[in-house]
């Protein structure tokens, strides 16, 4: 049977180039390339299928995991892939698994915080995988506060080792992935004790498992810390509960590039930056915020392309109903979603490249856009009406996956509570002249930005960068300003920070926007090829930050950047844009470049043939592989029968 593309007619309508926004979208020719050889390897492998995952138990559905890891590894060696292949291909085989963790958090932390001496020894034997690990910060009792863990690691002098153990039952690690069931080693956070006096906490390099049989090693108490959120999921994943009982290890085994323990128990600080501690953090919430594009691309892929799909309503005489995606409603919760995706993977590329403020940074960005993306993941849900709830349309697993990602690596609110701080601290030492840089540069303009005035006088006034972006720098500095001159007024700056923390979030957040915002202007203003991908970007960009102003209208309005007859012409154009982007929604997704397996939606599909897949999906059901359901007999037939007296209940 030949193939037939629903959504050609939509395809035909794009007023741009499709393959150069692939490529812009991608970051480079290069970085295109290699995603779509991965993607389509994967897609091509029937050992990669996944459509079954929501149906299998426990055990079968982690089994099936380790069988894609270790057939992943096999493929990486026989192809004998580069690091960024291998990383892609891991990525498209979209798989939650305990690798995501042994590359994502287990080497970066070596990397960062161990002396050249200890990478020596512990990368190659991680990059080979002869030893697996996982990174065990978290416990039971403490998560964002790092300084509140419980696990201690004290100096025995005698024997020149660390006693690592769990005073506890709070301080056992609970959470950390890969750490259940299959990891042999873990970086451990723990308070270093010499003497009886702490020194803060630090990770330690801690064998879990021996390396012969995969038994526990003496004094470790380790497993599974039980089913989490939704079908398949990050069921995948073997999150674990771990305890030590005086567990001894090699003074060596503490990563030591920020500070080492001599052999007498001294504490000797190297001239490496403190920061370094945090630089596997800083590094992984880069990476959050790039997939935090990548899951919003997905599920708006799939709402967009079944939005062109469906149709209801609008038919008066049993002719063509309206696609679903033609009604303005539909348009002004999606296509601001479509706008967040491509401005969030802008940002998440600037962020690899940033040097100033990268710890504030790195926190507001990674509460922002985990935090919009997963609510957008569930917007697109029911975006696509009853339908989404199925399984086979791939939301509601998409969306059990990235659930977490508002707490882990940081709490949002905690996260935005820290950029907070950073702007109080940047308006407090605005009169000393000190000029502010990177993403608060702006705050050295403070003065005007307290006055300006915005002078849009029709809608299409608001179609200039600078106009758009005075706005949000004034509401960002004039909602800082203001939460500086309250927490003034306190005699206890803590005490202070503690009663308005609810209305510094508030600043903190204006302050992410603000940088999104500019980070996609920027790249506006750099070249861009392809017949009418800068136009469509364009769009996109207005469309994010007009519909930002449109929700957060009470910011702009109470703080005097607009008035209310300015915001009434935004939203008017806000309602023209959306029109602009009408014709080209598919082609606009299609440039993610996704392959239907890892899409994974029967929603999604490239080709929208929808109905005749889910139909035939619905058979595939363990229930339907007998007609008349198991238990019948004993429940349902006395029941229809009236003979319960008689059942054997």
């Amino acid at each position: 049977m030949e193939a037939v593309d629903h959504l050609a007619e939509e395809r035909n309508r794009a007023e741009f180039d499709v393959e150069e926004m692939k490529i812009v979208w991608a970051g480079s020719r290069k970085e295109f390339e290699v995603s779509d050889r991965m993607a389509r390897l994967v897609a091509s492998d029937p050992v990669f299928r996944k459509d079954n995952r929501g149906i299998l138990g426990r055990k079968e559905l982690f089994k099936n995991t380790l069988r894609k890891v270790a057939y992943a590894w096999k493929r990486i060696i026989e192809l004998r892939l580069s690091e960024e292949e291998a990383s892609k291909l891991r990525f498209f085989v979209d798989e939650p698994a305990f690798t995501d963790l042994h590359w994502g958090m287990f080497v970066p932390a070596i990397k960062g915080q161990g002396t050249d001496e200890q990478q020596q020894k512990w990368l190659p034997l991680a990059y080979k995988m002869q030893i697996i690990g996982c990174y065990a910060q978290t416990e039971l009792g403490h998560g964002s506060n790092v300084q509140g863990l419980e696990t201690t690691a004290t100096f025995d002098h005698e024997t020149d080792e660390f006693v690592i153990h769990s005073p506890t039952l709070t301080s056992s690690k609970w959470w950390p992935g890969g750490l259940g069931k299959i990891s042999t080693h873990a970086v451990v956070y723990a308070r270093l004790v010499i003497d009886g006096k702490e020194h803060g906490v630090h990770g330690f390099i801690v064998q879990l498992r021996s390396l012969d049989d995969h038994l526990p090693l003496p004094g470790i108490t380790v497993g599974d810390i039980g089913m989490k959120f939704g079908n398949g999921a990050n069921n995948t994943v073997d999150n674990g509960v771990l305890r030590f009982d005086h567990v001894r290890i090699p003074r060596e085994q503490m990563l030591q590039r920020v500070l080492q323990v001599t052999r007498e128990g001294k504490c000797v600080e190297s001239n490496v930056p403190r920061q370094l501690i945090y630089g596997t953090m800083v590094y992984v919430r880069q990476i959050i915020v790039a997939d935090a594009s990548r899951a919003l691309s997905r599920a708006v892929c799939i709402a967009t392309r079944y939005s062109a799909v469906r149709r209801q309503f609008g038919s008066q005489d049993g002719g063509v109903e309206t696609q679903v995606i033609d009604y303005k409603t539909q348009q002004s919760r999606l296509f601001p979603l479509l706008a967040s995706a491509y401005a969030f993977r802008f940002v998440g590329e600037w962020l690899k490249w940033l040097y100033t403020d990268v710890h504030a940074c790195t926190a507001g960005l990674k509460s922002l856009t985990t935090s919009v993306t997963a609510d957008a993941i569930e917007e697109c849900r029911k975006l696509c009406g009853g339908h989404g709830y199925l399984f086979a349309s791939g939301l509601p697993e998409l969306f059990a996956v990235y659930a977490p990602a508002p707490t882990f690596e940081g709490d949002n609110i905690v996260l935005l509570l820290q950029v907070a701080r950073f702007l109080m601290k940047t308006v407090s030492q605005l009169p000393s002249g000190k000029k502010p840089v990177g993403t608060t540069a702006y705050m050295g303009r403070a003065e005007h930005l307290l006055q300006c005035r915005c002078n849009v006088q029709k809608a299409e006034d608001w179609l200039n960068p600078s106009v758009v972006l005075e706005v949000f720098e004034a509401r960002a500095a004039r909602m800082s300003v203001a939460r500086a001159q309250n927490l003034s007024k306190f005699a206890n700056p803590e005490e202070g920070f503690a009663e308005l923390s609810p209305v510094l979030v508030e600043a903190a957040v204006a302050h992410c926007q603000l940088i999104v915002v500019s980070k996609f202007f920027e790249k506006l203003q750099q070249d861009i090829p392809g017949k009418g991908v800068k136009q469509q970007l364009q769009v996109l960009c207005y469309i994010y930050a007009l519909n930002i102003l449109h929700k957060h209208l009470g910011d702009f309005i109470a703080t005097g950047c607009i008035s209310a007859k300015q915001a009434s012409l935004a939203n008017d154009l806000l309602r023209s844009l959306y029109s602009k982007v009408r014709p080209n929604a598919i082609a606009l997704v299609d440039a993610f470049n996704y392959t239907d397996h890892f899409l994974g939606s029967i929603l999604g599909r490239y080709d929208g043939n929808v109905y005749p897949k889910l139909y035939e999906e619905a058979w595939k059901d363990p229930l339907n592989d007998s007609v008349v359901p198991d238990g019948y007999q004993e429940y349902i037939r006395p029941l229809l029968k009236q003979q319960l007296r008689n059942a054997r209940l």
